[in-house]
């Protein structure tokens, strides 16, 4: 056996840096953070050839007292943490004490400091580990940190970066997800000499809106609701992209815990759940939301680059967000939405989920008692899947409420300021789109897409309020899955069979299935279980057998809704409309596609260079 031995600083420095500094961006993060932590409310961040030649981080900060300099750079310093208590609840972005040691193992590095209060800052050299004595310098209060020539002392490290250009767009995309969650601090960004991106500091919360806009892109505050709810010690604000500007890829994601950007299973479970109802398939929403709880309540030391956290409460923690979002995005209505424009102001969400344009006050279920009879008016669409889901519900078979609108009188005469949200239908074209005028220009609305939705959310509601019909097996189906899968179907058997799903242990790694709801019946029974379960086990809730459920309902909805090629008159075309202002989540159908759009009078006339 080889001989065991204490290995030397420089070695050990260097294993951390494996784990901490991955590329150039890696050391950019650690130390913009060091910057954070110190206060400052100016950084600078100078980068040459993408990181490899030179990055300089300077910030205003409360700087470092000369004789605490060569600490600073020691390995597993830290002015940030004392006891465990502490590590308990951490407040600050780093606390390992290990970032200036690794950085300074690889490359050549040198840190100059003027602290607080002191007339003279110093400056200490360190060159592959070898550290030079501090010596007088020039500099304003706050610290520069300068590392030049990363990974020159590992070859093998060094030939795994990329092209300048890729190491570049990494650092820039870092410094975007930092200036997210530290609004009041002033950002500044350059590339070989040239300034690439200022992000000035938020004062109010318009500036606030304005930097979300330069990092999500300048159509995002106007395609998005602002979330602000707090719940059994949670509080969670920012803003969620509505469905109809989702993206293609999840790169438009920011989730912050305690000012911390994280990546959590859990967070992006809940997430996805949220918007499973009303997102395209394959589609990614974009956000930029911030959870503040107690620190005790999440371990932030799970990861050496701290990329992860633990929640202590992981089934409150997904409960918690799952419930806010679903609910912010059930209360958007079709004409409640902003304009996407520039000039376009989020939403508010408030504790009790009332979305409405910051500039006016919440609608929910608008009405127009003085324009329209409450007559009711068929549209002349199938009844069976209504009748086929009563039957299922253990009711007899209702009439054909779900698909039909309530009739009206013609247009009355009214101001634009009186028009509901999508205003008064004026014609009908290619027998698919319904045209209206409302006080901002023309809507054009998708009449089967909306039509669907309408549907598919009273087919939910009547399921909502009614209990659900299960059905007994004919054979009573083993189905092998894990232990920690068994122990979930013993221990959750009261919620399953509430969705008329039951389920008994049958031994270690087994249940027996001896009903399940009548609404899926051929379904993959096996498969099934093993799904609800997989997520029970790992995330304490499941909403898998509701999924299966929704999915079998929105093909009631779509066959039982008014197809393309059906001429409505005016008041059939009103009755849609005003029953979209009233539905949840009308401004997408149940497979995500827009249901409606809104053509403003600048922009018709721009079409038509009116003005010009």
């Amino acid at each position: 056996m080889p001989v065991i031995r204490p290995l030397p600083p420089e070695l050990i420095n260097q294993i951390a840096a494996g784990e901490v500094i991955e590329r150039p961006s890696s050391v950019v993060k650690e130390l913009v953070e060091n910057s954070l932590d110190a206060g400052a409310t100016r950084i600078e961040v100078d980068i040459e050839q993408g990181g490899a030649r030179l990055i300089r981080v300077r910030d205003d900060g409360c700087g470092i007292s000369p004789d605490e300099l060569q600490l600073a750079v020691a390995s597993h310093a830290t002015s940030k943490i004392g006891s465990f208590d502490d590590l308990e609840h951490v407040a600050s972005m780093g606390f390992r004490g290990e970032a200036l040691a690794s950085v300074s193992s690889v490359a050549r590095f040198a840190l100059t400091s003027r602290a607080q209060g002191l007339d003279t800052a110093f400056r200490i050299e360190v060159d592959g580990g070898k550290m030079q004595a501090a010596r007088p310098a020039q500099h304003p209060q706050g610290s520069s940190v300068e590392v030049r020539d990363l990974f020159y002392n590992v070859p093998a490290r060094r030939k795994f970066l990329r092209a300048e250009r890729t190491e570049f767009a990494h650092i820039d995309d870092l410094l975007k997800s930092l200036a997210l969650a530290r609004g009041s601090v002033e950002f500044r960004l350059s590339h070989n000499g040239k300034p690439v991106r200022i992000l000035k500091a938020a004062r109010d919360e318009s500036a606030a809106l304005q930097r979300v806009a330069e990092v999500m892109g300048e159509d995002f505050p106007g395609q998005s609701l602002r979330i602000d709810h707090a719940a059994a010690g949670l509080h969670l604000s920012g803003w969620v992209g509505l469905p109809t500007a989702s993206r293609s890829q999840a790169d438009s994601q920011y989730f912050y815990v305690n000012g911390r950007l994280v990546r959590d299973r859990v967070v992006a479970h809940a997430v996805r759940q949220a918007y499973a109802d009303v997102l395209f398939h394959g589609r990614h929403p974009a956000f930029v939301l911030y959870m503040e709880l107690d620190p005790a309540g999440v371990d932030v030391n799970v990861h050496p680059a701290k990329h992860e956290v633990r929640f202590r409460e992981q089934r409150l923690v997904h409960d918690f967000l799952f419930r806010t979002l679903h609910e912010a995005l059930a209360h958007t209505r079709a004409g409640n939405v902003a304009l996407p424009s520039s000039e376009a102001l989020p939403y508010n969400a408030t504790q009790t989920y009332s979305m409405a344009p910051s500039s006016a006050s919440p609608v929910s279920a608008p009405a127009w008692p003085n324009a329209f009879s409450q007559s009711r008016l068929s549209l002349g669409v199938r009844d069976e899947p209504l009748a086929d889901y009563a039957t299922l519900l253990g009711q007899p078979a209702a009439v054909s409420a779900p698909f039909a609108f309530a009739a009206n009188a013609p247009m009355p005469e009214s101001s634009e300021e009186e028009a509901p949200p999508l205003g008064f239908a004026i014609a009908q074209l290619k027998s698919i789109y319904i045209l209206a005028e409302n006080a901002h220009g023309l809507v054009l609305v998708d009449m089967h897409a909306a039509h669907e939705r309408i549907t598919y959310e009273k087919l939910k509601a009547g399921r909502a309020c009614s209990n659900l019909r299960s059905q007994m097996m004919l054979v009573p189906l083993n189905v092998s899955v894990s232990a920690k899968e068994a122990a979930a179907a013993e221990e959750h058997g009261d919620a399953l069979a509430e969705w008329g799903l039951e389920l008994s242990r049958s031994g270690p790694s087994g249940v027996v299935v001896r009903r399940i709801p009548a609404l899926l019946e051929g379904a993959d029974v096996a498969q099934l279980c093993r799904d609800v379960l997989a997520e029970l086990a790992q995330h304490g809730s499941s909403r898998r057998l509701q999924e299966l459920e929704n999915e079998l309902l929105a093909t009631m909805a779509c066959h039982g809704s008014v197809r393309a090629g059906r001429r409505l008159t005016l008041p059939e075309m009103n009755a849609l409309l005003r029953e979209m202002e009233a539905t949840e989540r009308s401004g997408q159908c149940n497979h995500g596609r827009p249901t409606w759009t809104q053509l403003s009078l600048p922009e018709l006339d721009k079409l038509f260079l009116r003005g010009r």
